[in-house]
């Protein structure tokens, strides 16, 4: 009889699990404005990050009855925080209708950005300062042009490319479980380079320009 009720049990949380995934419509939403800070912070999302073509942010997202964004303009600062209030627990949505895309102006002041459990990728960015946190998801970048780049990561790697030599940047390392090819600490450089990842590698690449 235990077993018979375990068997149940099972069968119910399964279907409860399920319950309302097949039903969960979504729909393509898009916001464009101007901002010179952008702050996006995210759970179980995935983010593309590109150079923006008209000088606009532009950000496309999907949204249900369950999920959705919530996106603010307050003065220059744009932020994007993730709206799952009320979702019971149950199996998230394929990953197409959790990715985050983001296009951004060149010289932008600052982007910070936290997610959970997806990837972040980053091509072609400008900005003086850019902060990332992600956990249970890889970060990659191609050509940033930063001055300040700042990752942390946890069950991820960090693998990409700057733009700047190595005489421009100071670095801080700091890696667990994981390798990398960066040195721990080097002083001097206009530009800074912080990482610091647990449970993960680190790959970064120089490019003088």
């Amino acid at each position: 009889m235990k077993r018979i009720l375990s068997v149940m049990f099972a069968v119910a949380l399964a279907a409860l699990l399920c319950a309302g995934c097949s039903e969960e419509q979504f729909a393509a939403r898009t916001f464009e404005g101007e901002a010179s800070a952008v702050v996006l912070e995210l759970e179980n999302t995935a983010v593309e990050l590109a150079p923006s073509a008209d000088g606009q942010v532009r950000i496309e997202y999907f949204e249900s009855e369950k999920r959705s964004l919530s996106v603010a303009l307050d003065g220059d600062t744009l932020t994007v925080t993730s709206d799952t209030a009320g979702v019971s627990l149950g199996a998230l949505p394929e990953v197409a209708y959790r990715t985050v895309k983001v296009y951004l102006p060149a010289g932008l002041a600052s982007l910070t950005l936290t997610t959970t459990g997806e990837r972040v990728a980053l091509s072609d960015i400008s900005a003086g300062e850019i902060m990332l946190d992600v956990n249970g998801g890889d970060i990659s970048f191609e050509r940033l042009e930063v001055g300040a780049l700042g990752v942390t990561v946890k069950n991820g790697n960090v693998a990409g490319s700057l733009l700047g030599g190595w005489d421009d940047f100071s670095i801080s390392c700091t890696v667990k479980k994981g390798e990398s090819n960066l040195p721990e600490r080097k002083e001097g450089g206009e530009k800074s380079l912080s990482v610091d990842c647990n449970n993960g590698d680190v790959d970064i690449e120089l490019l003088p320009q």
